[in-house]
């Protein structure tokens, strides 16, 4: 120790910044040396994990807010404070259902922090706790990185932060207008990080509308499986985007608009509804193999009849509902982007619920990743309306097979389709203009081999397959059997990873 407090001022100031704030302040007691070397500290981190055991929980909340409270009045004079962060702290029912730590001490800590230039501001409250924002706490020209986590109530006429760069709002609850106001006074912000998954939700809001001249990355996850009738349309206006995270169920309408800057995006688009009645229709399956539930044959005069030429009764198929959701507006909006992920569910997405598929010129790079429950029906129009793709990942061969895959896969379905127009007789994989294939957790099955099997043989511009294998037993096997794949490209190498 003694050859540490030898250190300069400035030096120990940061090695107890880079501390946990409890282990930084209770460094205090080790000697004069270190008295007052807190007040050099500009990185503040508090939460639950500093409160100790009492008998009663008031006790602990009161020892938690002197604590921190002194830690504060120490702090007032510093130069700088970097980061203040408060995480699930405990608090003690006051009026009005509201918090003591969030009229008294909340207002203070974060005032001395804003009044010592502080940088970033991280803020999580207790789920059942409203926190009030005045406008004291929401005005800084130094904040560059706020984050407000749960139920925030903006009670400011004026928000303004013109230096904050990133902005993260995860389960924030408190209104259209204060989110749209909030939005306004951050104009050089760059970066956007957004939830809607609270229980206490009702509807979806920061994840459902965006609309910013500024931001360049933008982080969006909307998880709210209760709040069906409330997905009726959402709005991302973002002419500066470059990067785009999205994940949610599926809305009404998506509007994308002003998105020519988008680089890549990463989209997690789920249905509503299993689409594991929509497999077949009844055009695609041979009549002797058409299966007929009684649930399924209804008697009214205005569905068209269905006849069975064996039969001399008449019976129809009951129409399948249309799946909700139309994402048209989204897959238009992000036609110009150059990489492009997609998760199982988004493939059914974009089958189901995307009405015409754009031409992606610019796409250089698509990665999707499969799931045995869902299927592959959009592979083929995908791939033909990516005519300079250079490279194509793949986590997992495994899917549900259906008779709507196309030539995009090799599984051959239950019930083979009856018509086959002529523009499909063309396999999508031969014109397809991939040269690099990455194909990982691959585990060697024989659906999984003969997926390879069907692009190496239908691949003609590869240069590079690259597969990832756990190494174990069978990790030889399953390489020689790839190795001796015929290829249709002589400039094909195949790498394992």
């Amino acid at each position: 120790m003694d050859s540490i407090s030898e250190l300069p001022d400035e030096i120990l100031g940061k090695i107890l910044s880079s501390l946990p704030t409890k282990v930084a302040a209770s460094t205090s007691i080790l000697s004069k040396r270190w008295r007052n070397l807190l007040s050099l500290v500009d990185t503040l981190c508090f939460d639950d994990s500093m409160v100790v055991s009492y008998p009663k929980e008031e006790e602990a909340t009161s020892r938690f807010l002197e604590f921190v409270d002194k830690i504060c009045a120490l702090l007032s004079n510093s130069p700088t404070i970097k980061k203040l962060s408060l995480c699930h702290v405990p608090v003690r029912p006051g009026p009005y259902d509201v918090s003591y730590f969030v009229y008294s001490c909340l207002k203070c800590w974060v005032q001395t922090a804003l009044e010592c230039g502080l940088l970033e501001l991280h803020l999580h409250a207790i789920p059942i706790t409203s926190v009030y924002m005045e406008t004291k706490l929401l005005t800084s020209n130094t904040l560059v990185k706020l984050t407000l986590c749960h139920r925030f109530i903006l009670a400011a006429e004026d928000v303004f932060f013109p230096a904050l760069k990133s902005l993260s709002l995860l389960s924030v609850d408190f209104g259209y207008d204060k989110y749209c106001q909030l939005l306004d006074g951050c104009p050089v912000l760059e970066e956007l990080f957004v939830t809607d998954d609270d229980s206490y939700q009702h509807w979806p809001c920061c994840g459902a509308y965006v609309e910013s001249a500024s931001i360049k990355r933008l982080v969006a996850f909307v998880h709210l499986p209760d709040a069906r009738e409330h997905y009726d349309c959402m709005l991302f206006d973002a002419p500066s985007l470059v990067y785009l995270d999205y994940s949610t169920h599926v809305f009404g309408n998506h509007e994308f608009r002003g998105l020519d800057l988008l680089v890549e995006a990463r989209l997690n688009l789920k249905l509503w509804v299993s689409t594991n009645d929509y497999d077949y229709s009844d055009d695609d399956c041979d009549d002797a193999d058409i299966d007929i539930d009684v649930d399924d044959v209804v008697d009214d005069d205005d569905y068209d009849y269905h006849y069975d030429d064996d039969e001399d009764d008449d019976y129809f198929v009951k129409p399948k509902p249309d799946i909700f959701g139309d994402v048209t507006g989204l897959v238009e909006g992000i036609s110009n982007i150059t990489t492009l992920h997609l998760s199982p569910d988004s493939l059914e997405a974009f089958h189901f619920c995307c009405k015409s598929m754009p031409v992606f010129n610019n796409l250089l790079n698509l990665s999707i990743e499969s799931h045995k429950e869902k299927g592959w029906q959009v592979m083929p129009l995908l791939l033909k309306s990516c005519p300079n793709l250079h490279t194509l990942v793949i986590k997992g061969l495994v899917h549900r097979v259906t008779n709507r895959c196309g030539d995009a896969c090799a599984c051959i379905p239950k019930k083979q389709r009856k018509f086959v127009n002529e523009e499909e007789e063309l396999c999508c994989l031969w014109t397809c203009q991939v040269k690099m294939l990455k194909i990982s957790e691959y585990g060697g099955s024989f659906q999984e081999l003969k997926q390879m099997r069907h692009f190496l043989g239908k691949l003609e511009c590869l240069e590079t397959v690259k597969v990832g294998v756990e190494a174990d037993k069978s990790s030889m096997f399953l390489r020689a059997n790839l190795l001796a794949l015929p290829r249709l490209s002589s400039e094909c190498k195949i790498q394992f990873i």
